[in-house]
């Protein structure tokens, strides 16, 4: 199987599942969309589950950006029940065949100059009965940004996860620390040091993006400032 050599994809992953991958996504295209608008991106979430307690990844950000894509060109594979892809394909009595999910990203590949592609869960969460999101992102070459929220024992998370990553050979291109609640300066420095964690784990803390619900201008201006060149080298 070979892709298409000028379409540059990058995996948004995250130390666990609810930290913020869709949202950092939603970012990284609408600063694209304002700063680079000489190129076509694109997104694509492989699967999903959960779709009959909130909308489908596919549909949202169809909903939120200006995609030029349809929901399951974004998605094209998904489960009603909130819980791992395994078991709730096995609730609906079906087999999870990534057959059409690598022609769907092939298809994006040969559409867009980058691919944005969101990863589902955490880096270690299964996505098969044999893989799990680490498994694809190396089974498909893709490098990878770290999404961890900030909190109490967000470290110990960002250290495993970065781990996992290295102990499956992903290419790191950064972390990116996401508040999921009101957080202080105080507790940023506190529970996420940046300076702390780009020593301690030789990744660098691409920035800190703040709690609140925000435009897509306005994501895009928050982010506009962090070294995001560290992503496509």
């Amino acid at each position: 199987m070979t892709i298409s050599q000028h379409c540059r994809s990058l995996l948004i992953t995250g130390v666990d599942t609810a930290v913020g991958k869709t949202r950092i996504t939603r970012a990284l295209w609408s600063y694209a969309r304002r700063y680079r608008p000489q190129e076509r991106w694109g997104i694509f979430k492989p699967l999903q589950s959960g779709t009959a307690v909130e909308i489908g990844d596919g549909d949202y950000y169809c909903q939120t950006l200006p995609l030029e894509q349809t929901a399951a060109e974004v998605c094209p594979l998904s489960f009603a029940a909130p819980l791992a892809p395994p078991i709730a394909a096995e609730l609906e009595q079906r087999p999870i065949d990534l057959g059409p999910v690598w022609q769907t990203y092939r298809q994006l590949q040969e559409r867009f100059d980058y691919l944005l592609v969101e990863g589902i869960g955490g880096l270690g969460s299964p996505i098969t009965w044999e893989w799990t999101v680490a498994d694809l992102a190396a089974a498909w070459k893709l490098p990878i940004v770290l999404v961890a929220t900030v909190r109490l024992g967000a470290i110990a998370q960002i250290v495993a996860n970065i781990a996992l990553a290295r102990q499956s050979k992903l290419e790191i291109r950064g972390l990116i620390l996401n508040c999921v609640t009101l957080c202080s300066d105080t507790d940023i420095a506190q529970w996420t040091p940046s300076e702390f964690l780009s020593r301690f784990t030789q990744v660098p803390v691409l920035g800190v993006l703040p709690w609140g619900q925000h435009s897509n201008e306005q994501l895009a201006q928050m982010i506009a400032e962090w070294p995001l060149e560290l992503l496509w080298r």
